[in-house]
């Protein structure tokens, strides 16, 4: 199966997601395209920035429930 297909079924369960958790969930580095993929496809999918303990910001992504 496909690191898209992963993604978007991960998206679909109503679970977040991040860069870290796509990497070590299925080896995917480029999260953020495989989002822009599921968007032009039609989902949609809402952006949350993190902040880690360490202060820097990260990307989380929920699919828009409504």
């Amino acid at each position: 199966m496909s690191q898209l297909k992963k993604i978007k079924i991960h998206l679909e369960q109503g679970n977040t997601i991040t860069p870290l958790d796509a990497l070590h969930a299925w080896g995917c580095f480029r999260l953020a395209a495989r989002i822009k993929e599921l968007r032009d496809l039609g989902m949609e999918i809402i952006t949350n920035k993190i902040t880690l303990d360490n202060g820097k910001q990260i990307a989380e992504y929920k699919k828009n429930p409504s």
